[in-house]
């Protein structure tokens, strides 16, 4: 429940609605044939999932894409609104509850065509599927050898009344790595798989492919529909596909703390688990109230930047899992002043590519880790902030 910010906080993720929103009209922009699915899985890559779905749709996303039937029918019990697609499903999974819900359910193999299929029997109605097809990702889907079979019965299913195929979909591999051969061979594939349904009787709503780079870079890869998940939330699927700025995006999370203590020290003190780092003469550390168990990475130990002062400081010794050191060099900022970890950047403070950097890690992993520990703050709408 969202309520008016008062009370201090130990720390917090920033949400900038109105940054979400310009995104959505910037990445539209980019596929303006193409319908928009705004991609809110994993609690919207960590910003929140029902403030950050209700504020895409309000910036136009037709549809909303989670991958879990559970994210899926969260969303529809919150009131939204329109097509609702989730697509990571395991055996006996809630197939009555997502065609109650009128969700659009993925369909990978036979075993799920049949829970399907058994589901909209017992229930009389008639399950909206989308039929996933394996076109070089070798993850989820159906392999080109196994996809006469598994469109043949989804068809024999739809002739009796079960269900309705609504969407052909595939994903690519290495989209986020330009001129990759294997962007090309899944686009003819998926053309082909496409080809092939649709030739057997098949007459999907929508067919899809572009995840972000492909929205961002690869107009030919639009067809019907376009997924964008990281771009939304102002991140660069990868530095090879280009920055934020260069697509008019802007990232939607800032990660602030409030500084727990600041302390003298004397030169020669170890600092945190394993006296990692050991400072090199008289100083001052900072304590800043984040570690692992927020979603800190451990990897960020001794590497990761963070502003403090109007200054970069990088983290001191050892992430643990509550809290962390920064030595402030002789600075004297006071306990309760801001210490800004990651967010647009052009206050001076780091960006989660930048994190992602220093961790060995992406910038998707940055922001979707953070935990349920820190509060989220939605700003950019009307009325004030809000906190969830």
């Amino acid at each position: 429940m969202n309520e008016n910010v008062t009370a201090p906080l130990r720390a917090r993720a920033e949400i900038d609605l109105a940054a979400l929103k310009a995104n959505v009209r910037a990445l539209r922009a980019h596929a303006p044939g193409a319908a928009f699915m705004a991609v809110v899985k994993a609690d919207a890559y960590g910003h929140g999932m029902l403030p950050v779905a209700r504020a895409a749709k309000e910036a136009g996303a037709e549809w909303l894409g989670a991958a879990t039937a559970e994210e899926a029918l969260e969303l529809r019990a919150a009131g939204l609104p329109g097509r609702i697609m989730c697509w990571l499903w395991v055996p006996g999974g809630p197939w009555r509850e997502g065609i109650e819900a009128d969700l659009d359910m993925s369909v990978s193999g036979m075993w799920a065509l049949r829970e399907v299929v058994d589901a909209a029997r017992a229930m009389g109605r008639v399950a909206r599927i989308q039929l996933k097809a394996d076109t070089g990702l070798g993850r989820n889907g159906c392999l080109p050898g196994d996809w006469p079979e598994l469109v043949r019965e989804a068809l024999k299913a739809q002739r009796a009344g079960f269900v309705n195929v609504t969407g052909l979909w595939s994903h690519f591999a290495c989209a986020d790595e330009p001129g990759h051969p294997s962007i090309a061979a899944q686009l003819t594939g998926f053309r082909e798989m496409v080809g092939y349904a649709e030739g057997e009787g098949v007459t999907p709503e929508v067919r899809h492919i572009a995840n972000s780079p492909g929205t961002l870079t690869l107009p030919e890869t639009h067809f019907d529909l376009v997924r964008p998940g990281i771009a939304m939330y102002g991140i660069s699927p990868s530095a090879e596909v280009g920055a934020p700025g260069d697509f008019g995006l802007r990232p939607v999370m800032t990660l602030k703390a409030n500084l727990a203590l600041v302390k003298h020290a004397p030169g020669g003190l170890g600092v945190s688990y394993g006296h990692h780092y050991v400072t090199p003469g008289e100083t001052t550390l900072g304590l800043v109230p984040l570690g692992y168990a927020d979603g800190i990475p451990r990897h960020a130990s001794g590497t990761a930047p963070l502003l403090i002062g109007g200054k970069r400081r990088t983290i001191a010794g050892r992430v643990a899992m509550d809290q962390f050191v920064v030595d402030l060099g002789g600075d004297e900022p006071t306990a309760g002043d801001e210490a800004v970890l990651f967010g647009p950047g052009d206050g001076g403070e780091p960006t989660a590519e930048d994190w992602a950097v220093a961790s060995g890690t992406i910038a998707y992993e940055i922001v979707t880790r953070i935990g349920s520990r820190v509060p989220r703050v939605y700003v950019g709408e009307e009325g004030g902030s809000t906190r969830a």
